[in-house]
């Protein structure tokens, strides 16, 4: 008789110790991808895209996001960079949890404007594959007006301070060489490194948009960012938004 209501508790205790498990799987993305934390902090942001739209961390909340800095007259390492990107456009432009982030370095230059015109070159443009395995965006076949479905990249401008701000302090991807001067006005930032963003607004990925091998790490890496959970309110205040 003993040992039946011993293996009754037993089994309740079991049921206890499964149901809690059960709660606690159901709460914490245990699919959360193996990429560190590299910022957990991104300065809060207001900028202008080609269209005239404020983009801010609203526009941002539970996207996962690319970020990167260009000027569009640079004839470069943008063209290189941005033919790059454009593959990453192209592999999720009809992901509705993706954007793609694309900072003028040189505001007092790109206009809204000439960031329309970019955009129309960079996505109406036919993407090319050159001879040494690099990529280009040519713009010979494409008409004047071409008809742009895009909801996902936005080419952005605003108060030189912040963007700048925002690529050091927020998204890291500044060359690492200090400017010579104090004065705003004269600094310049030309850096080919992307950013990855998760839907917490954290920094899990840094990448050089040159580099073939880091961009087919990026668009593997994308991936398994979208298929993260985020949960606002976790089931325990013991488990941490870091993955890592």
């Amino acid at each position: 008789m003993k040992k039946n209501r011993l293996w009754i508790y037993l089994g309740f205790f079991a049921l206890l110790l499964g149901g809690f498990f059960l709660a606690i799987y159901k709460e914490h993305p245990f699919t959360d991808a193996p990429l560190a934390v590299i910022n957990p902090l991104i300065p809060e942001f207001k900028f202008t895209d080609q269209n005239g739209k404020s983009i801010t961390q609203k526009t941002t909340e539970d996207k996962v996001y690319v970020a990167e800095y260009f000027f569009t007259t640079c004839r470069g390492i943008c063209p290189k960079m941005n033919a790059n990107m454009r593959r990453v456009f192209d592999a999720f432009k009809t992901e509705k949890d993706f954007l793609i982030l694309s900072h003028t370095c040189m505001p007092e230059v790109d206009s809204i404007p000439l960031l329309k015109a970019y955009e129309q070159k960079m996505i109406g443009g036919t993407l090319l594959r050159n001879e040494d395995g690099s990529y280009k965006v040519s713009s010979q076949a494409m008409t004047d007006t071409v008809a742009l479905n895009n909801p996902n990249w936005h080419f952005l401008t605003g108060d030189k301070a912040e963007l700048y701000k925002l690529a050091r302090q927020g998204y890291q991807i500044d060359n690492g060489k200090p400017d010579s001067t104090q004065r705003m006005e004269d600094q310049f930032i030309h850096t080919q490194f992307f950013a990855l963003i998760d839907r917490y607004g954290r920094v899990r990925g840094i990448y050089d948009g040159l580099i073939e091998e880091d961009i087919r790490k990026l668009l593997k890496d994308i991936p398994s960012l979208l298929k993260e959970k985020v949960d606002h309110n976790r089931f325990m205040n013991g488990f941490s938004n870091n993955p890592g």
